[in-house]
C-alpha cells in the first residue's frame, strides 16, 4: 500500500497519484505562460485513438485582457471560488477525425475518453509543478459556445482552475470543511474481471 496526504491506496501506486487534488482555496497568484505551457505540453502527450489528438485547450490567465470573460464562462457557484485562481482553461474535443489514409470526416467515439486522459496528464503535471488544477463541469456551455465562437462538431466538456492552494480560510464556511484531498471508493467497487457485478 501507498500513503500520503491524508489518502491510502489498496495497491502501491506512485504517490503522485494521491498527491493530487482539487482544491478550491486558491492563492491570488499569477501564472507565467511558461508554467501554463509546460502543463499544456505533458497535456499533448496523453494517449488518443488512431493518434487523432481530439483535445483542445482555451484559456486565460489572471491579469490578462480575457480574465473576467472567462470568468464569466462559470456557473455562480463556481465563480465565488475560481475567482482567486490563476487560469482557466476550457476543455473541448473535436468529435469527428479523419482516418488515416481518408479525406472525409467521421465520428470519432473516443473523443471524450482520450480527452480526459490528455485533462489527467495536465492535471498530474501541474501537481508535480507546485500547482493544482480542479476540473469544473458547472459552467455555461451555450454562452461558451457563442462567444468563443465554437464549431458544433466540438464538444464542451468541462472548464478547469488552475492556482497554488491556497488558505481555506478564504472559502465559504460550508466550502472549508470540504477542502481537504477527497477519499475514493474502493477498488472493487468500479474493477471486475470477466462479468459486470456493480
Amino acid at each position: 500500500m501507498t500513503t500520503s496526504n491524508t489518502r491510502t491506496a489498496e495497491h502501491p501506486i506512485d504517490r503522485q497519484f494521491l498527491e493530487r487534488w482539487s482544491p478550491r482555496a486558491f492563492t491570488q497568484d499569477t501564472i507565467p505562460e511558461s508554467a501554463l505551457q509546460t502543463f499544456l505540453e505533458a497535456a499533448r502527450w496523453a494517449p488518443s485513438s488512431y493518434n487523432s489528438q481530439p483535445w483542445r485547450f482555451v484559456y486565460a490567465r489572471r491579469g490578462t485582457e480575457h480574465w473576467t470573460r472567462f470568468l464569466g464562462f462559470l456557473n455562480e457557484f463556481n465563480r465565488g471560488w475560481a475567482q482567486h485562481a490563476a487560469a482557466i482553461l476550457i476543455v473541448l474535443s473535436k468529435r469527428t477525425f479523419a482516418p488515416p489514409g481518408a479525406t472525409d470526416a467521421v465520428a470519432l467515439a473516443s473523443h471524450s475518453f482520450d480527452t480526459g486522459a490528455a485533462w489527467g496528464y495536465l492535471a498530474l503535471q501541474a501537481s508535480l509543478s507546485g500547482w493544482k488544477a480542479h476540473g469544473l463541469a458547472g459552467i455555461e456551455r451555450d454562452h461558451i459556445r457563442a462567444e468563443l465562437a465554437i464549431p458544433e462538431d466540438y464538444a464542451i466538456e468541462a472548464a478547469v482552475a488552475i492556482g497554488r492552494a491556497g488558505d481555506k480560510a478564504s472559502l465559504l464556511e460550508a466550502l472549508q470543511k470540504r477542502e481537504t484531498p477527497s477519499p475514493r471508493q474502493p477498488l472493487s467497487s468500479f474493477a471486475a474481471e470477466g462479468q459486470f457485478v456493480f
